[in-house]
């Protein structure tokens, strides 16, 4: 039933009249209706269908709703081409209050850019899916570490440089793509301005499935892309995958954080299949960090865990899984707090190139690694540390230090000349209680390096 201040529509010459009136309404989509053109909402008018199986809003040519103040869009599914924007943000508005995204089905991007002269906006999500997305041709794209990326299906980007400036947001039952069917691009995207510059308190994501691609050529060292990625600018009270987060090509890291987010849970597994497609980098600030489900990699250099910059209090994972060469299963080299890892990590490729910072470098698929810079304040292992390529080192402390160390099964190196404990370069680590075995090399190495710590130590 429909109150005085809803418009039901059926066609577009009733959208356009329905558009064109004065002050705030509801704007209702009793039926599917193809429109030529963009349409804008005017502020406070909100745009809703019936549900979104029936009510469906397509645009043949260019974007889709423009939103410009205080609009909701729900119940509704909107289609553009993928290449285009489905929903988006207008710029001008100083205050854009508050913009509301529930139960919508897109094809195309969801776009909510704030620009110079915005310095408010409040965004709330509940429940969204984009089915299809090509995201890769927009311009504006964070840059650091030698790495630009790439905008998401669902983009979420102060881009406005004012200190003052803020983006308020909680995003709830997003959805991306779908398997073997990923989105081009990143999947879902956060980002302020910069390190600086305008912001974005980010209360709640939380996700179901996630599928996305970047597209990117093999050997590309400066794009990358994130199925989930919070980047610099955004301080993230919780993260939630409630789906699984799949990418599929290079430089397509599945989880990656730049900001800071407090919680991260992660309820699905975790897959990536191209090459230097990383299942968790961070080099953010993250408090807690729990995997429930495993995270498995693919591709050539493919790493499961990195930490390069920022730092992690409590981190802890079900299980880890690599198979490229370079595919390093966890590696650190920033301080962190407690690493947990409940069953094992194993990886299976040899030496191999990997994307570090902006440079293809070659690295050995090593199980653990510390490197200088890097500090673990306890090492806890619930199964196995266990390599099986060649030429690699299981457990390596190259420069960095390990503080406590509990391995619940062994560390064993079964590849030719690979060996299962490594400490060198001025690293330091106790193997208290901690059982070594190499088939082909040897239990442990010492190359300049510490163990601090020997008892219960058993080489074989």
């Amino acid at each position: 039933m429909n109150d005085s201040s809803t418009t039901p529509v059926a066609s577009l010459n009733e959208l356009m009249s329905a558009l064109s009136g004065d002050g705030p309404r509801t704007i209702q989509l009793t039926a599917s209706v193809a429109c030529p053109h963009a349409i804008t909402l005017p502020p406070g008018v909100s745009l809703v269908g019936t549900d979104r199986d029936r009510s469906v809003l397509s645009f043949a040519h260019g974007d889709g709703v423009g939103l410009t103040a205080d609009n909701r869009v729900s119940d509704l599914t909107v289609i553009a081409t993928p290449a285009a924007r489905a929903i988006y943000a207008q710029a001008g508005t100083a205050d854009m209050g508050t913009l509301k995204l529930g139960n919508v089905a897109v094809t195309g991007q969801v776009s909510i850019i704030a620009r110079t002269g915005t310095d408010a906006l409040d965004l709330v999500v509940d429940g969204l899916h984009v089915a299809a997305c090509d995201a890769r041709h927009y311009s504006e794209q964070p840059q650091k570490y030698g790495v630009n990326v790439y905008q998401g299906a669902l983009t979420v980007y102060n881009f406005n440089s004012d200190d003052a400036s803020r983006v308020t947001a909680s995003l709830r039952d997003v959805s991306v793509g779908a398997p073997n069917a990923p989105v081009l691009g990143s999947g879902v995207f956060v980002s302020g301005f910069g390190d600086e510059g305008g912001q974005v308190e980010l209360d709640t994501l939380t996700t179901g499935a996630v599928y996305s691609t970047g597209m990117l050529p093999a050997g590309t060292a400066n794009m990358i892309t994130g199925g989930v990625f919070v980047v610099y600018g955004v301080h993230a009270r919780r993260v939630e995958h409630l789906g699984e987060t799949v990418t599929y090509g290079v430089n397509d890291m599945v989880l990656d954080a730049w900001g800071t987010v407090d919680t991260w849970t992660v309820r699905a597994p975790v897959t990536s299949y191209g090459p230097s497609a990383i299942g968790f980098v961070n080099f953010g600030t993250v408090g807690e960090f729990v995997a429930e489900a495993a995270v498995t990699t693919h591709g050539l250099g493919a790493r499961g865990f990195n930490q390069y910059d920022g730092t992690v209090e409590s981190i802890r994972f079900k299980s880890i899984e690599t198979f490229g060469d370079g595919s390093i299963g966890i590696q650190v080299s920033k301080p962190v707090g407690t690493v947990r890892i409940d069953e094992s990590v194993t990886t299976h490729g040899s030496v191999g190139n990997t994307l570090v910072k902006g440079v293809n470098v070659e690295l050995p698929a090593q199980a653990f690694s510390v490197q200088s810079g890097g500090e673990v304040d306890q090492l806890a292992v619930g199964g196995d540390l266990v390599t099986h390529g060649a030429e690699v080192s299981t457990y390596a402390v190259e420069g960095g230090r390990v503080l406590a160390i509990d391995v619940q099964g062994s560390v064993l190196a079964h590849g030719e000349g690979s060996d299962a404990v490594r400490v060198s370069d001025g690293g330091a680590t106790p193997l208290t209680g901690v059982r070594a075995r190499a088939d082909a090399g040897e239990a442990l190495v010492e190359t300049g390096g510490e163990v601090t710590d020997r008892s219960g130590f058993s080489a074989t």
